[in-house]
C-alpha cells in the first residue's frame, strides 16, 4: 500500500511539474485602503486578499501586498516585472484610489500627498500605462483588473495649484487602450465612479470577479460578461463594469470542465459549489468558526473556500445573524471530534512539546504573527514567540474556543493559517490591516473608486523617472 501511495504521489508531482511548464502564471495583487492623507477605504485590502486567494488556487504565483507605500509598491512591481518574463498569463489587479489627470490614469500609494499636478506626474502617484508597459509586455496573455473607480480625493488641490493654466482632472478613471493579447477591465465606465460596497466585505466588482473568473471551463471573456451582469444586478443598474479586449484566442483560468449536472448560474451569483470531501484544513477552519457570532469570520470562510463543503450552512448562519444576535455558544461538539483526521485535534491542549513538533522556524513564526495581526489580534512581527505574542495567541485561542495555553498544536496552526486569504506574501511586517477597529471615522458604507491602463517594455524604466521619489 505504501508503495502504491508513493507511486501516485510521484505521478502527481510529475503531472504538476508538466502543467507548470506548460502554463506559467504570475499575478500582481495590491489593495490600498489605509491612506495617510485622505479618508481611509475599508474594502480594498479585503478585495486584494480575496483575489490573491482565488488566483493562487488557479495556479498563479502571486506578488501581493496591502496598504503599500510608494516604495513598497515599487518593490512589488519590480518583482512582478521579473516574474512575467516568458509567462503564459500575467494578471494585474489593483484596488484602492486611482485618479485621472489630463487623460492619464494613476494609482495612489497609501502615503500619497498630492498638492499639485506636478506631485502626480513626478513623484506621488504611479502611472498606469507606463507601469503596465514596463511589467507585463513579456507575458503572452495580459489581464488587467482595476477596482479603482473612485472620486479623486485630491482633485481640489490639483485644480487650485494649476491657477489659470488648464488641467483636466476628471471623475473616475480615463479610457485606456489595450494592446495585443490584453484584456483590461474597470469597475465601471470611463469618467464614472463605482461603489465600494458594504464595509468589511468585497466591492461589487471584486466580488463578481472572484465568483466568475475561475469558474470551471469558463473562458475569460464569457466570465467578464457574467461579471458585468452580476455587478449590474447587485447595484440595481447603478454600476456597469467596462473594458477593452484584444485577446487572440480563448483564455481559461480554470480549463477543467464543470461537474456533470452543474448549472451555469447559481442563486446569489456565487461560484458553483463542487460536492466533495472537505480537506483537513477546511474542516479545522470550519470547526473554529462554525458557532461564531461574528459575520466577518463566516465571510472569511466563504472567501477562503468559495466552493467549500459548508458554504450553504455558512450563508444560512450569516442570514440568521443579520436577523438578530445569536446566543449560541462556541463549543466543539462530538461531530467535531468524530470528523477529525488528526489524532491530536485543535480542541486538545497545546503545549511547548506540540508546538515544537510543528517545526516553526523564524520565518514561520513571523507568518503566524502576521496572520494573527490580520485577524485583529495585533502583535509585533519579530519572529519571536515572546510573552506578548503568547498572550495574543491565548486571545485567539479563547475567541476560537480552544484551550488557552499560548502554545499551538498542528491542527490549530493549520486552522490559523487557513483563516486568512493571504498565504505567503503579506504586505509589510507592520501588517497594517483593514480590521474595523482601526477605522477612525467610524466606518463608511460607501466610497467611490476611479477605473482605467494598457500594457507593453522591460523593467529598466521602472526605477528611473517613473518611480523616483521627487
Amino acid at each position: 500500500m505504501r508503495v502504491l501511495i508513493l507511486a501516485f504521489s510521484v505521478l502527481g508531482i510529475l503531472i504538476s511539474a508538466d502543467a507548470a511548464k506548460a502554463d506559467r502564471r504570475v499575478a500582481f495583487v495590491v489593495g490600498n485602503g489605509i491612506y495617510k492623507n485622505v479618508t481611509p477605504l475599508e474594502n480594498p485590502p479585503i478585495d486584494a486578499r480575496s483575489m490573491a486567494g482565488v488566483l493562487r488556487n488557479a495556479g498563479f504565483d502571486v506578488v501581493e501586498g496591502v496598504n503599500l507605500t510608494r516604495q513598497e509598491m515599487t518593490e512589488r512591481l519590480l518583482e512582478f516585472g521579473k516574474k512575467t518574463q516568458g509567462a503564459d498569463v500575467a494578471v494585474f489587479f489593483y484596488a484602492g484610489h486611482g485618479i485621472a489627470v489630463d487623460g492619464i490614469n494613476y494609482l495612489l500609494p497609501v502615503d500619497a500627498d498630492i498638492k499639485s499636478e506636478m506631485d502626480v506626474k513626478l513623484g506621488n502617484a504611479i502611472n498606469v500605462d507606463l507601469t503596465l508597459d514596463q511589467t507585463m509586455t513579456a507575458a503572452k496573455v495580459k489581464l488587467v483588473f482595476l477596482d479603482a473607480c473612485r472620486d479623486n480625493p485630491f482633485a481640489a488641490n490639483i485644480k487650485a495649484a494649476a491657477g489659470t493654466r488648464s488641467v483636466s482632472v476628471q471623475t473616475g478613471l480615463a479610457e485606456m487602450k489595450s494592446g495585443e493579447g490584453t484584456l483590461i477591465a474597470f469597475a465601471t465606465g470611463p469618467g464614472q465612479t463605482a461603489l465600494d460596497g458594504q464595509q468589511g466585505t468585497n466591492s461589487p466588482f471584486t466580488r463578481a470577479l472572484v465568483a466568475n473568473i475561475t469558474q470551471p471551463g469558463i473562458e475569460i471573456q464569457q466570465a467578464m460578461t457574467q461579471v458585468r451582469a452580476q455587478v449590474n444586478e447587485e447595484t440595481k443598474k447603478g454600476q456597469l463594469p467596462w473594458g477593452r479586449t484584444n485577446l487572440i484566442g480563448a483564455v481559461y483560468l480554470n480549463p477543467v470542465a464543470p461537474p456533470a449536472g452543474a448549472s451555469d448560474a447559481v442563486a446569489g451569483n456565487t461560484p458553483v459549489s463542487t460536492v466533495g470531501a472537505a480537506s483537513e484544513v477546511e474542516l479545522e477552519f470550519w470547526r473554529s468558526i462554525k458557532d461564531s457570532n461574528r459575520p466577518e469570520e463566516l465571510s472569511a470562510y466563504l472567501t477562503s473556500y468559495p466552493k467549500g463543503q459548508f458554504k450553504s450552512i455558512a450563508l444560512a448562519r450569516m442570514a440568521s445573524l443579520a436577523n438578530g444576535p445569536s446566543t449560541t455558544t462556541r463549543n466543539l461538539s462530538a461531530f467535531d471530534r468524530a470528523t477529525s483526521t488528526d489524532p491530536a485535534t485543535s480542541a486538545d491542549e497545546a503545549t511547548q512539546e506540540t508546538e515544537d513538533q510543528i517545526g516553526l522556524d523564524k520565518g514561520k513564526r513571523r507568518a503566524v504573527q502576521r496572520r494573527l495581526t490580520s485577524l485583529g489580534f495585533d502583535t509585533k512581527v519579530n519572529g519571536k514567540f515572546d510573552a506578548p505574542t503568547r498572550a495574543v495567541i491565548m486571545r485567539w485561542q479563547a475567541a476560537r474556543g480552544y484551550p488557552k495555553t499560548g502554545f499551538l498544536n498542528t491542527p490549530q496552526h493549520k486552522a490559523l493559517l487557513a483563516e486568512t486569504v493571504t498565504a505567503a506574501n503579506p504586505s509589510t511586517d507592520k501588517s497594517d490591516d483593514d480590521h474595523p477597529a482601526r477605522r477612525r471615522d467610524g466606518g463608511v458604507a460607501r466610497h467611490h473608486r476611479s477605473g482605467g491602463g494598457g500594457p507593453g517594455g522591460l523593467i529598466g524604466g521602472v526605477v528611473g523617472g517613473l518611480f523616483g521619489r521627487r
